[in-house]
């Protein structure tokens, strides 16, 4: 951009091949068709005009005003109508003669009186029809201005040096993000994986009230149809730019996805990161019930509730890289989380006993069923997962409200509520004595869901997977001082612990302090935590070469298996792709690495090391005989999870697999993918491949592998990442 409301593009077309090619490109700029469903008179206008050495376009708008659209070399202008071909589509009549499939039908099918002779419409193209040398290259120019062409030349040398002092100001803001001590590779794969990010912000537009009138399906209305989607979120207008997980195949929001791309996208614009959580919490986003919207094709899914946490963690960077958090985004945030909170409460702990369900939580098929359908077995199915995002959620509202409580004392009635919450959560999830039917299996050291029949009796689910896996995160280390920041709660807590001894009889003990003084809220003791780190830290089970798995190798030789009335079901550990039927969403969490979890997972060792410090060491990988620290985990499983991206001694990028183009031909192998998730096994990737979304996190953890001021990033804020380079220096308790 020149200036906000002018904006230059330059297109370099290549041809690669080894004889000369026509190629035909056709910049395309349209107006937004909101006349078919909305007022006629916004229609607006696109018509040609013939000045200078542009070929130029005059663009009226009522609501915008008037630009012009110019194409550098006199390209040909071809104009049609931004309205759908109802004739090809459903056999109606067209409402113009020239539709928006135009331009195809020009250029591919010859047909020359599919574009408006005219030279108007409300869609237009630039049509360069090039002969391009093998080996050689085009140049294209073109600009959309609030300046005529007549009173300024669109091109010549000013617009060339606006790019080349536009590209110098991006050089310069990514030197600034990219730790010093970063390698020019891993500065790469930061730069590329945050540009990502900010390329896919989109506007998104969804009037549920409207859609459902459309459809038939408006609850609201007599004789509505039963059965159309969304039905019950007839009160939710989308009219906001909103982060994407993909501009290209998935572009929707996510709302869990989204909270991942905020954490990412704080290191390069904390305000837009704030924004955005604050729109999914919005009355227009947040049911009344007070459940967030998940996705457009279900909002009323279920997601894991990671917001808590984005919010908080967005909040502590602001405040590292500010020196002041934003009390007011954070108390605004407190307050509809509230509402979120309670609607998980009341409605997915059925049995008011703290153990939650959920369905899949964005884990598609990690499980035996579809978790999110009725199970064949009949009965109900406890997630560990589920039992395991709502402790984490509990501790994070635990941290917001003490944040809040140190300048209004009526948060401390709230950080009790939520201590309490957590520590009955926890307690649920393993009680006093060794129970058949409860989601830790004492022999195996492992959380697993737990199926509980029509009868009562229950039986584990014993999958080792991410489920499992999860309890890891829920996890927070509290400074020394809070005890005399806030004496009446710790009075408080005191007297709770004492009246319910039980409920901290099987997790981490809240009152042993840890390193420099200071106490852990954690589900995991010190021996359930080494014993999961002993399967997390396993090559043979979750650890791979590029990260933590979702699902454990060891099922590769050794499936799980479960037979109920003549029918078995099998879960067997796939690193790619499933190559059965998925059930619950489209993806795989049998066995591919996923960047969101691991961040998580990441986290928690990081709040783990904060505790225990240098004293605490385990072998890495298990069986190796090599010991680290729980901060040394942190960055070997970093360093493994950017190793995707970056190239290795052979030259080759995991992510780019077996794609020799993209791993051998230099007009291809530095420009990066940032797919969905990754092969368990050689850290290919799979699934959606520009879904930079929550993949775009690997820079948060380029940030705190190579510049270790930031290692509060990774954590939950700056008090807890100072006190772990501080737990480094003394290594002591």
């Amino acid at each position: 951009k020149a200036t906000p409301q002018d904006l230059l593009v330059r297109i370099t077309v290549h041809n690669r091949g080894p004889v000369a090619a026509p190629l035909h490109v056709l910049p395309t700029l349209w107006l937004r068709n909101t006349w078919s469903w909305g007022p006629p008179e916004v229609r607006g206008a696109l018509r040609a005009v013939d000045r200078g050495d542009a070929a130029s376009v005059a663009v009226e708008h009522p609501d915008l005003g008037t630009r012009w659209w110019s194409g550098d070399g006199r390209p040909a202008l071809l104009f049609t109508e931004n309205e759908s071909n109802a004739a090809a589509l459903w056999g109606q009549p067209n409402p113009s003669p020239f539709v928006k499939d135009a331009f195809h039908r020009y250029v591919v099918g010859g047909e020359v009186g599919a574009v408006n002779p005219a030279r108007l419409g409300t869609k237009a193209a630039a049509y360069y029809a090039l002969e391009v040398a093998p080996g050689a290259s085009a140049v294209l120019r073109l600009r959309l201005s609030d300046v005529a062409p007549q009173d300024a030349p669109p091109f010549g040398d000013a617009f060339d040096a606006v790019l080349a002092q536009r590209r110098a100001e991006a050089d310069a803001f990514y030197a600034a993000v990219a730790p010093a001590r970063a390698g020019e590779d891993e500065k790469q794969v930061l730069r590329q994986a945050l540009a990502g990010m900010l390329w896919s912000k989109q506007h998104y537009y969804f009037d549920l009230d409207r859609w459902l009138d459309e459809h038939q399906g408006h609850p609201l209305t007599p004789n509505s149809k039963a059965g159309i989607r969304n039905r019950n979120w007839f009160h939710m207008l989308n009219d906001d730019v909103i982060s994407m997980p993909d501009k290209w195949e998935y572009p929707w929001f996510a709302a869990w996805d989204l909270a991942f791309h905020c954490v990412a996208l704080a290191s390069v614009d904390i305000d837009f990161a704030k924004q955005q959580l604050d729109l999914m919490l919005r009355d227009i986003y947040l049911h009344p019930s007070g459940q967030m919207p998940a996705y457009e094709w279900n909002f009323g899914d279920v997601n894991p509730p990671v917001h808590a946490w984005a919010t908080l963690t967005i909040f502590h960077t602001e405040r590292a890289l500010r020196g002041k958090g934003d009390i007011p985004f954070l108390k605004s945030a407190f307050q509809r989380l509230l509402v979120n909170f309670t609607w998980w409460v009341n409605r997915k702990d059925p049995t008011g006993r703290n153990v939650f369900e959920g369905g899949f939580l964005g884990l598609d098929n990690i499980g035996v069923f579809d978790r999110s359908a009725p199970l064949p077995t009949g009965g109900t199915l406890e997630q560990a997962d589920g039992t395991a995002w709502m402790a984490l959620f509990a501790q994070n509202m635990l941290e917001i409200a003490l944040e809040l409580a140190v300048d209004d004392a009526s948060y401390g009635d709230l950080a009790l509520k939520f201590a309490e919450h957590f520590l009955w959560i926890a307690a649920a999830m393993d009680r006093p004595g060794v129970n058949h039917d409860e989601m830790w299996d004492e022999e195996d050291g492992f959380f697993y869901d737990l199926l509980r029949f029509p009868d009562g009796h229950a039986r584990r689910l014993k999958v080792r997977s991410m489920v499992g896996l999860l309890s890891l995160c829920a996890t927070t280390v509290f400074e020394a001082d809070l005890r005399e920041r806030f004496p009446q709660l710790a009075e408080r807590l005191r007297g709770f612990l004492w009246r319910h001894p039980e409920v901290v009889s099987t997790i981490a003990p809240v009152t042993t302090p840890g390193v420099a003084d200071r106490r852990l809220l954690a589900i995991l003791d010190e021996t359930k935590l080494r014993s999961v780190l002993r399967y997390l830290l396993d090559e043979n089970e979750f650890l791979s070469p590029f990260g933590i798995r979702a699902l454990s190798r060891v099922h590769r030789d050794h499936p799980y298996a479960f037979d109920h009335g003549g029918h078995e079901w099998r879960v067997a550990y796939e690193p790619a792709e499933s190559s059965s039927g998925l059930f619950g969403g489209n993806s795989n969490w049998r066995g591919p690495i996923w960047m969101p979890v691991n961040l998580l997972i990441l986290r928690a060792l990081t709040q783990f090391y904060a505790f225990y410090g240098d004293d605490f060491r385990v072998e890495c990988p298990t069986g190796s005989g090599k010991l680290m620290t729980l901060y040394e985990v942190t960055i070997e499983i970093s360093r493994r999870l950017i190793s995707i991206f970056t190239r290795g001694e052979d030259g080759r990028r995991p992510v780019f697999g077996g794609v020799e183009t993209f791993q051998r031909d230099p007009h291809w192998r530095d420009h990066l993918l940032f797919y969905e998730y990754f092969h368990g096994d050689n850290g290919a990737g799979l699934g959606a491949s520009h879904q930079t979304g929550w993949t775009g996190v690997v820079a948060r953890l380029i940030q705190a592998v190579y510049d270790h001021d930031r290692v509060a990033m990774l954590a939950a804020g700056p008090r807890e990442g100072i006190g772990v380079l501080r737990s480094r220096q003394k290594g002591k308790r």
